[in-house]
């Protein structure tokens, strides 16, 4: 037997599309909780590899595909999934979508159970050899974070496969055989980040995977300089109004005293409002009488 070429083709990157998802849902692209991305990198490796030999078409030696039928109560529903062409009633169709979802959450249970037991163990191994390796989070629990897995495959990801399969019959009967194959490979890889994107979303909601508190960040090189350039401005911006306080200062001060000069307090404009001021007057006319007298001898 051989695995179909369209289905390898469909498969190929998509553990990389779902770490990529999962690690653009998380704070600072995934690199504060690198120990939970590398658990669903190991759980996501051994998930595809079942589905790979699981749930794909078959083809038989003499080149007919064929996926059997449903067990049980099921063999009436269409085998491959809900949207797959035939006389199938509705309630048989549905049948197809908890057939599936069955098989996708016990399917995941197991790679989840066995995917982060060797993620905890690799982390364990890690801690004897270099005691002070410390993981930024705590490891997540292995019971509930498989048991989470096993959700996320059994209603997330089985609604969107058979969502997926159900475009992909449409666009089989539009496009020509080469834009329909690689729509079929981008369409999985989009598929793919959606779902690690989810399964990140769903993993907080349950609490398998819970990160430490973020540090607060360290100031930057420029947000320093720009906090240093601001606070020089604010003390030139002070200097500037001392400056202009002491100029003011200075001019009223000068404005109340006499300027400079023998005759100078004389000659400002002063009210006749006491005897002072009248022998002022006096002694400011003997004054100029005698710079007179002298100007005459020197002319």
């Amino acid at each position: 037997m051989k695995i179909e070429k369209e289905t390898i083709k469909c498969e190929y990157g998509s553990v990389t599309a779902c770490v990529l998802g999962d690690m653009a849902s998380r704070l600072n692209f995934g690199l504060n909780e690198l120990d939970f991305v590398f658990s669903t990198l190991v759980v996501g490796s051994i998930l595809n590899f079942l589905l790979m030999y699981l749930l794909a078409r078959i083809a038989r030696a003499g080149g007919a595909s064929s996926s059997g039928r449903l067990p049980s109560i099921f063999a009436a529903c269409p085998p491959s999934h809900m949207f797959e062409p035939g006389a199938y009633g509705v309630f048989s169709r549905m049948g197809t979508f908890v057939y599936k979802g069955t098989l996708f959450a016990a399917v995941d249970f197991a790679a989840g159970l066995v995917g982060t037991a060797i993620s905890n163990a690799l982390i364990k191994m890690r801690k004897k050899m270099d005691p002070n390796f410390q993981t930024p989070n705590k490891p997540p629990p292995t019971p509930l974070n498989t048991l989470t897995w096993a959700v996320h495959m059994g209603v997330s990801s089985n609604f969107r496969y058979q969502a997926l399969n159900g475009i992909e019959f449409l666009l089989a009967k539009g496009l020509p055989s080469f834009l329909f194959k690689n729509s079929v490979v981008i369409l999985r890889c989009l598929n793919n980040v959606l779902g690690g994107m989810s399964f990140v979303v769903l993993a907080r909601l349950t609490g398998s995977q819970v990160a430490a508190a973020a540090a607060p960040p360290l100031p930057s090189l420029f947000s320093a300089a720009a906090e240093l350039e601001q606070q020089q401005q604010q003390q030139l911006v002070k200097e500037e109004e001392e400056e202009v306080g002491v100029r003011e200062g200075g001019v009223a001060a000068g404005d109340a005293l006499p300027a400079d000069g023998p005759l100078s307090f004389y000659f400002q404009p002063r009210s006749l409002d006491s005897n002072s001021d009248l022998v002022g007057i006096a002694c400011l006319w003997i004054l100029l009488d005698k710079y007179q007298l002298r100007s005459l001898d020197v002319y």
